[in-house]
C-alpha cells in the first residue's frame, strides 16, 4: 500500500483537487491530459504532466493500456480516477492489482458486485436495507409483459450496468412496454458495452437523497450526512444541498444507518455514495451504490471540514480514518449548484466555445469549484460540466441567499450555461420551501 506518487487519470476541477490533494500529504502527482487539455493552467501544478493521447475519451482517458504504461514509466505507485471516465472500471482496478499499482477506490471485488446492479439490490436486501421490488427483465415478451404486470406500473427500465440514466426508461402502462425496452437495452449497450436490463417498481416524483460514506481498510466506515439530489435533468443533477429539508430526524437517521449497513454488507472501502428515493411518506428504498468519488461530494465537504480526497487517498495507503462518527462536525447548511455548459432553453444542448470571465463569485461562505481559465476553448469531447459553485450558512436560508448572490455574480460569456436557470430555481418559492422532488423542474419549469 505504500507509495510516494500518484497518477491523476482525470481532467479539470477533480484533477486539480487530487494535485492539491498530494501537494498537502507531500506526495509527487502526476496528471495524465489529451491534446484537447494540453493548454490547461493545472497541468503546472504538478509535478509532471504527460500527454497520453488525442482527444476521443477512448483514445486518451478511456485508454487504460495508455494510463498504465504512463504510470510505469513515470514512477507512479498509484493512480486516482477522479470521477467518470474510468473510475468505476473494474478492469482498470485489476490491471492495477496486475502491475502492482495501488487504486485509489474500493476494491475490485466491490466494484464488480455494485456495478451490477440486480446483485447489489440482492447484497444490501440481505442486511434488511429496503429496495423497490424488481427484478432481471425477462428475454421473452411474454414473461416480460407478465413481470411487468406482477411488480405493478409504473415501473422504470433500468441499466443492469450504466449509470446517469442511460438505459433507463418509464413505463406507464403495457402498450409501450416493449417499445421502451428496446429503446433502453440499444441506449445501455451503447453506454456500457452490454444490454442487460432489470425491472422496478417507479415512484411518482419521489425524493433523491443520497449519504456520502467513507470506509477504511481497517472496518471503520462513516458517514458523512446525506445530500438532497432530487433537482435533475434527465435524470441529472443539477442542484445538491446538504443536511436534506423537510426530512424528519427520524428518517435521516433511518437513512443513514440503512447506508452504513449496505456499504459493510459489501465490504466497502475508500469513498462511496449510497444512493435512495424517497416517498412523500418518507418511506425509502436503496437504488444503487456508486463505487467512486462523486461530482457533488464537495458540498458535504462543506459542512463537515474533511477534505475527502486526501481521505481517500490516506485510506488508500492504508491509514485509519481521520475521524470517527462521532467526530464527525456537522455545522450548517450548504447548496451546490452545477454550472454545465449548455443551453437550457434549447433542451439542454451543449454549448461550445472561447470563455470569457467577466467576474466570478467569491466571500464569506462560497466556494467555486473549477479548472476554468480566460480564454478557455469548451470542446465538445467531454462532460459539459465546467464548474461547482456552493454556498455554505448557518441556517439554510442563509446559503440560499448567498447562493443566489454568487450566481449574479457568475458572468462568463461566449458559451451558454445553466447559470440562468440556477437563479430561478434557488429563488423558486417551493425551492426556498424545500418542496422539492424529482419531479419539480417538470412541474415548475415546463416550456
Amino acid at each position: 500500500m505504500s507509495f510516494d506518487t500518484v497518477l491523476i487519470a482525470n481532467r479539470g476541477e477533480i484533477a486539480l483537487r487530487v494535485i492539491e490533494a498530494c501537494r498537502e500529504l507531500d506526495l509527487q502527482s502526476i496528471v495524465a491530459y489529451s491534446e484537447a487539455d494540453a493548454d490547461m493552467p493545472y497541468l503546472a501544478l504538478a509535478d509532471r504532466a504527460v500527454c497520453i493521447g488525442p482527444p476521443a475519451p477512448a483514445k486518451s482517458y478511456l485508454n487504460i493500456a495508455a494510463i498504465i504504461s504512463t504510470a510505469e514509466l513515470n514512477g507512479a505507485g498509484a493512480i486516482h480516477p477522479g470521477y467518470g471516465f474510468l473510475a468505476e472500471n473494474s478492469h482498470l482496478v485489476e490491471v492495477c492489482e496486475d502491475h502492482g499499482l495501488t487504486f485509489i477506490g474500493p476494491p475490485r471485488q466491490v466494484m464488480e458486485l455494485l456495478g451490477d446492479k440486480v446483485a447489489a439490490r440482492g447484497a444490501v436486501a440481505e442486511v434488511a436495507v429496503p429496495v423497490l421490488p424488481g427484478m432481471p427483465l425477462p428475454e421473452d415478451s411474454e414473461e416480460l409483459i407478465a413481470a411487468a404486470e406482477s411488480i405493478g406500473y409504473p415501473i422504470l427500465i433500468k441499466s443492469v450496468y450504466g449509470g446517469g440514466g442511460r438505459g433507463m426508461r418509464w413505463v406507464n402502462d403495457p402498450d409501450e412496454l416493449l417499445c421502451k425496452a428496446s429503446a433502453a437495452a440499444e441506449e445501455a449497450r451503447a453506454a456500457t458495452g452490454n444490454a442487460g436490463l432489470y425491472l422496478e417498481k417507479a415512484l411518482q416524483d419521489p425524493r433523491h437523497i443520497e449519504v456520502q460514506i467513507m470506509a477504511d481498510s481497517l472496518g471503520n466506515v462513516i458517514h458523512l450526512g446525506e445530500r438532497e439530489c432530487s433537482v435533475q435533468r434527465r435524470y441529472q443533477k443539477l442542484i445538491e444541498e446538504t443536511p436534506a429539508p423537510n426530512l424528519s430526524q427520524e428518517t435521516r437517521e433511518a437513512i443513514w444507518d440503512a447506508a452504513l449497513n449496505a456499504a459493510r454488507a459489501v465490504g466497502y472501502r475508500n469513498a462511496g455514495t449510497v444512493e435512495f428515493v424517497v416517498g412523500p411518506d418518507n418511506t425509502f428504498y436503496f437504488i444503487e451504490m456508486n463505487a467512486r468519488i462523486q461530482v457533488e461530494h464537495s458540498v458535504s465537504e462543506m459542512i463537515c471540514g474533511l477534505n475527502l480526497i486526501k481521505e481517500q487517498i490516506r485510506i488508500a495507503l492504508g491509514e485509519p480514518l481521520s475521524h470517527s462518527q462521532e467526530d464527525v462536525p456537522f455545522r450548517g447548511h450548504a447548496i451546490e449548484c452545477r454550472i454545465n455548459a449548455e443551453d437550457p432553453d434549447r433542451d439542454f444542448m451543449p454549448s461550445c466555445g472561447t470563455v470569457g470571465i467577466e467576474q466570478l463569485p467569491g466571500g464569506n461562505g462560497i466556494r467555486f469549484d473549477s479548472a476554468l481559465y480566460q480564454g478557455m476553448q469548451v470542446k465538445p469531447y467531454y462532460d459539459s460540466l465546467i464548474g461547482k459553485l456552493m454556498a455554505w450558512g448557518e441556517s439554510r436560508e442563509e446559503a440560499i441567499v448567498r447562493m443566489g448572490t454568487s450566481l449574479d455574480r457568475l458572468r462568463l460569456s461566449g458559451i451558454h450555461t445553466t447559470t440562468p436557470l440556477l437563479v430561478d430555481i434557488i429563488r423558486h418559492p417551493a425551492f426556498r420551501a424545500g418542496e422539492i422532488t424529482t419531479g419539480f423542474l417538470k412541474q415548475h419549469f415546463s416550456q
